[in-house]
Parts: structure tokens; sequence; C-alpha cells
């Protein structure tokens, strides 16, 4: 397996702390960086998740007594408001002290918050958020991003979902960029691939009654209702499903992808399909590493499926700071010339407007209470059935 030369070089330091005594350390300047994320709110888990792992980065970073500077962490709340992200984005890229930062899990967040990273020449690695615009519709050299977009993710769900052999769907999106956007790329996938959408409904995010909508999808008899957005409304979209009695295929975007959306359930989630950038921690070439060291530090919570994403792009970040100084132009440009860079998530490399070319999507399927990988589930082994096959 191989990793990045930090992810050893940090090992390496763990060891020698541990078992050899060590000459009295060189005071090191100080670099601050940023971490933001949800903390708060319906995807709370999420932003928590990675927050832990970003933290787990500097963490590890600081006991290693190779690294030139020592790292602090500054810590912000976007509340996966667009509003409010502006608000810590701006607080941060503000303050001349933090080098850079890894931002953000909410599309809505993240395509609101490139301008100001981009006036204040804030380099930022963004360790979630999916929109494709968030990369591709300004030249901004700032903004980088670490995972794949839901281009990728809806290319693989659309094919898989037809491949399964589902022929109709109801499509229901929640209305900001994020849910706009897993529609439309969705819906251009799933046309290519024989499909045929009978109808689309937009849901705000603060919405609770769903009845009109699913009312409408119900009398179309679907064979699976897709929804692009986020756990808290995927809850109570599947939740009042069952109470309208449609018995149609859920199929869901990574932004369902976590713990809360079991938890918030229970029984209902079985069999509920979703697609995601990257892969387990297990199946991650650096996830043994990860999944240890996480353990180690002992968190309340755990990293949830971007955590690694949040750990890689932090790591990332600390490597071009130990390389050109904690100076934002010249870590944006190091930053830009990323190619082949061994990480735990797998290789990245930027393309020429910041986004990872490396894209790796996961097929998940909810198994007895856990997200499970579809080719290790029983329903890919035939032992079980999704709705309408």
């Amino acid at each position: 397996m191989k990793l990045g030369r930090s992810f050893l070089a940090t090992a390496a330091a763990l060891a020698l702390a541990a078992g050899v005594a060590q000459t009295p350390a060189v005071a090191k300047e100080k670099v601050t960086v940023a971490f933001i994320g949800p903390l708060s709110g319906g995807v709370a888990a999420n932003g928590l998740g990675g927050r832990n792992s970003a933290d787990l980065a500097v963490k590890l970073r600081n006991q290693d007594e190779n690294a030139k500077y020592e790292y602090e962490l500054l810590t912000l709340d976007d509340e996966c408001k667009p509003n409010v992200g502006v608000q810590v984005a701006t607080r941060a890229a503000a303050n001349r002290d933090v080098v850079a930062g890894v931002t953000h899990y909410c599309s809505a967040v993240a395509m609101g918050t490139v301008d100001t990273y981009n006036k204040f020449g804030l380099p930022v690695v963004v360790w979630g958020a999916v929109l494709p615009d968030i990369t591709y519709a300004n030249d901004y050299p700032e903004v980088h991003r670490v995972n794949g977009t839901m281009i990728n993710q809806n290319q693989v769900a659309a094919e898989f979902m037809t491949d399964q052999g589902y022929e109709t769907w109801v499509v229901i999106h929640d209305t900001t960029d994020y849910g706009q956007g897993h529609k439309k790329y969705f819906t251009e996938s799933l046309e290519k691939n024989g499909g045929e959408v009978l109808a689309t409904f937009g849901v705000t995010a603060d919405q609770q009654d769903f009845t009109a909508e699913l009312t409408q999808a119900k009398s179309l008899n679907p064979d699976v209702i897709y929804f692009g957005g986020l756990t808290p409304i995927g809850v109570r979209i599947r939740s009042q499903m069952d109470k309208l009695g449609i018995d149609a295929q859920f199929e869901g975007t990574s932004g369902i992808v976590s713990d809360a959306y079991i938890e918030g359930l229970g029984e209902l989630a079985e069999g509920t399909v979703a697609f995601i950038e990257g892969a387990p921690i297990e199946k991650l070439p650096g996830g043994q590493y990860f999944k240890e060291q996480y353990d180690k530090a002992n968190y309340n919570e755990p990293p949830e499926a971007y955590g690694a994403f949040a750990f890689a792009a932090m790591n990332l970040v600390l490597d071009k700071i130990e390389e050109v100084g904690p100076d934002r132009r010249k870590v944006r440009d190091a930053l830009n010339k990323v190619e082949g860079r061994d990480s735990i998530v797998g290789e990245i490399t930027f393309d020429d407007h910041g986004q990872n070319a490396v894209a790796l999507i996961t097929k998940f399927v909810v198994q007895d209470g856990k997200w499970v990988v579809w080719e290790d589930s029983e329903y890919a082994s035939g032992e079980r059935k999704l709705n309408g096959m």
C-alpha cells in the first residue's frame, strides 16, 4: 500500500516519540489553517466528522518533529447556510494569520463563498461539496477540491439503476444549487441510459410536508423515487412515502449517506441506494492508517462518509505550507501544480480549475442498519431484492 511522504514521515515521528528520548525542541513558528463545515443543523454529523478528520491531520503533523511549523486550527461553523458560510469565510479570509483552509460540505455554501476566497486570495481545498460549478464556473486559482463532482456521481447512479432493470422515475430535489445540480445531471445521464422521468418536483430545504408531491408521484406509479438533497429532507420524504403506501425504490445521492439517515428512519432505511465520491475507509488506499489514528484520538463522532477527504485535504494543505512556507500566494501556486499526489483517498491530480481529475464513485445500499458497499451486500448476491425487483 502506497501512502504520501507526509504520512510515512508522521508515522516515523510518532514511533520515535514513543520509544526514544528526544532533545528539547526549538520553538517553531506558529501557522494558522482553517476548517469550515456544518457543525450544527441537520447535516452536523458530516461536518463534525470532517472537522475531527482535519483536526487529526493537524495534530499528527504537530507530533512530527521534522515539521517546520507548529499548526493551529481555526474551526468555523457554516451551518450549511450560504449566508452564514459567506460570513465565516470572510472571517477566515480577512484574518491574515490564516494561510489556507479546508472548506465546506454543503454545495450551496461552497458555491456562495468562492468569490470571497478569490477576493482575499485565500487558497482553499473543498473536502465534500460536489456541485461542479464550485470549481468550474469561475477561473479562481484559490479554489481546489479533492473529491469528485455530482456529474461523476450521477453518471454511475443512472447507469447502475437502469442496469438493475428500472425504467421510470419521479425526481424530487431540493431547490438549492445542490439539489438543482443533482436533478440536472441525473436526468441527463438517465435519458442517455434509456430511463424515463415521469415528473420532477422541487422542494424547499425547510419543507416538512410532502403530501402533495408524493400523492402526485404515487398516481404516476414510478419504479423509483430519486431524491437529490440532504439527509433531513431525505428522512422526511422516505418516511412519508411509507405513510402514503408508495412502494417505489428509494434512490438518493451522497447527501444522505450518513448514520443520521439510518438513525432517523430505522427499518424504513433498509434497501435505500445512494452513491458517493470515494470509498469506505477500509477500502481506501490509506484507510487502515486513517482509521487507526482516528480511533486513537477518541473523537466523540465518527468520521462519516467524507471525513477521509477532509483529512486528505488538510494534509495536502500542510504539505504545501511545509514546501513553500506560510505564504498564501505561494501555497496557492503550489496547490495548482499538484499532480499524481498520493493520499489516503487515492491519487490527487488537480486540473486547470483545481478539480481532482481522479474520481472514484462507490455504490451503497442500506442493509441491516448500515451503509454497505453494493458489491459486498446481499442485494448484489441476490439474497435480497430491491423494491420492484
